[in-house]
């Protein structure tokens, strides 16, 4: 079928109607949107430690203090996931980005005045956070809508924005702050991110609706007309003139209009369709947020593979160069070693969604085979024990974090998890289970260190997080194809039942009018002949 086109007025904004999933046309600009909201979220998050320094300085704290600024962030940008989803479906996600844009890019403004650091929680760690959720979430959730066959390949492509970002911000930052000093290069930055506002005016909704065919109808005949053929073809006259017709059968004269007549032969006969009620039932109200993705089995298995997974994303980023340096390599060279690790993961967020957009392929295995991967690089750490060996660790580190970061998310669109229709409100509810995994993960991590007084501790619970969360994810698909899914069937076929058994035997046709047809034709034929 032709795929048409075509704009309708929608509250505040309009939507691009199609007969399909377009993987394609408006998609690219959301795409680029995308990107850009990728490198002024969490680009900006990742490359925020080169204000550390400035920070512990100008506000005499501890490095423990100061990076509660950004665990604030993070955990608000997660926990407040299901909010990001609700108002999504309320107000629409174009409106709910450009919001989240303004509150980014208000958030790091006021901070640049901030005088302690707990004015800082309160900007960056509240505001920005709520701002970084109300941002990100709503787009990647838009762009899966827009594309079907190439979503992996597009989606990973697109997610590599935060991976630029560090590569061309942190320099960049670092370099302004040596001309204008750290507050006006982070009023600076907060100015940037208004960005971010732009790119929510590019997020058209889309609309996916089948093309429906008209076929043209014949003329109807008239109901007066059709009741007296169907009374003739029943023999419910004895003379050629039907005098019971026009009282009897009439349409005015059937008590509601009941169709008792038997009207599938004629249709039948002439090869046609009988003619069914052109009455559209009212479209159904969206929910604002869909809580049926807990009865999920397979949504219930892949959320715990998202909470314990997370525990493994962050331990080579925070641990990396303190690690390093307990192995007496210089600075400089432990810089490199972080550079190179998201280089590497650039290549694997490209890399992924190259190979998911293969056919016929079964996603959720591959998502499957790179954890696994991945758990072997957080266990190879600390077995490093110089500079090449840390730094090959980093590569396939970054390598395999990107094949696994740039797809967990869109992969919720896939009918292995819970599809493309629920995929808005499973997203929100998944990040929100990702948060407790995110505010917990590092002090866990940061006391096992100051237990063993060893960095290699938090590599392994990092790696037992990800073991942890492979096992999970090994169970999403047999949860939707396996024993649950029986078990679903037999409980439907069990309802079926008892809804046959309480439904009472179909309405018997009514016959009284044949009856009282060939009467009333009997009493005109006596009144003829004494006539």
């Amino acid at each position: 079928s032709k795929m048409t086109v075509k704009a309708v007025k929608m509250p505040c904004t309009s939507a691009n109607v199609y007969t399909k999933v377009p993987d394609g046309g408006w998609g690219w600009t959301v795409a680029f949107a995308f990107f850009v909201v990728e490198a002024l979220t969490y680009g900006i998050i990742k490359s925020f430690g080169v204000f550390f320094n400035d920070l512990m300085e100008s506000f005499d704290e501890t490095n423990s203090r100061i990076s509660w600024i950004i665990s604030i962030c993070v955990f608000v940008q997660t926990f407040t996931a299901p909010l990001s989803t609700v108002l999504s479906n309320r107000f629409g996600h174009r409106l709910v980005v450009m919001a989240g844009g303004l509150l980014v890019s208000t958030g790091m403004v006021i901070a640049s005045f901030a005088r302690g650091v707990v004015d800082m929680y309160v900007t960056i760690g509240v505001v920005s956070g709520l701002g970084y959720c109300l941002s990100f979430l709503p787009t990647v959730t838009i762009l899966s809508q827009y594309f079907d066959k190439r979503r992996s390949l597009v989606t990973a492509v697109a997610s590599t924005g935060e991976c630029f970002a560090v590569f061309s911000f942190a320099p960049a930052i670092t370099a302004l702050k040596e001309q204008i000093g750290w507050r006006y290069s982070m009023l600076s930055v907060g100015v940037l991110q208004l960005g971010i506002t732009a790119c929510g005016s590019l997020l058209r909704p889309i609309v996916i609706r089948e093309q429906e065919e008209v076929k043209a109808q014949p003329p109807e005949e008239s109901t007066e007309t059709k009741y007296m053929l169907e009374n003739e073809q029943t023999c419910t006259s004895i003379d050629s003139i039907d005098s019971g017709v026009d009282i009897t059968t009439s349409p005015s004269n059937v008590p509601g209009k009941t169709k008792a007549e038997p009207k599938s032969e004629e249709p039948k006969q002439h090869g046609q369709n009988p003619v069914e009620n052109n009455s559209t039932p009212p479209e159904p109200k969206t929910k604002l947020l869909d809580f049926s993705v807990m009865r999920d089995y397979s949504f219930i298995c892949y959320a715990f593979f998202g909470l314990f997974a997370t525990l493994g994303f962050f331990a080579p980023s925070l641990y990396i160069i303190p690690l390093s340096r307990s192995l007496g390599i210089s600075k400089d060279h432990s810089a490199y070693i972080l550079s190179a690790m998201a280089i590497a993961e650039v290549f694997g967020r490209v890399f992924a969604g190259w190979l998911l957009n293969k056919k016929p392929i079964r996603k959720i295995y591959i998502e499957l085979i790179c954890v696994v991967l991945l758990s072997v690089a957080l266990v190879a750490f600390p077995f490093a024990s110089e500079f090449w060996g840390l730094m090959i660790c980093s590569v396939y580190f970054g390598f395999m974090l990107g094949t696994v970061a740039g797809t967990h998310i869109p992969l919720l669109a896939e009918d292995d998890v819970v599809g493309i229709e629920r995929m808005s409100s499973a997203a929100g509810v998944y990040v929100f289970i990702q948060s407790l995994a995110g505010l917990a993960g590092p002090p866990l991590a940061g006391v096992l260190v100051d237990t063993t007084k060893n960095y290699s501790s938090a590599f392994y619970s990092c790696a037992a997080g990800m073991v942890l969360g492979a096992l999970f994810l090994a169970l999403v698909r047999p949860c939707k194809t396996g024993l649950c899914h029986h078990q679903q069937q037999q409980q439907q076929q069990q309802q079926q039942q008892v809804e046959e058994s309480t439904a009472g035997p179909p309405p018997e046709l009514p016959d009284d009018f044949i009856d009282m047809d060939i009467g009333k034709a009997e009493n005109s034929g006596k009144g003829s002949d004494s006539v």
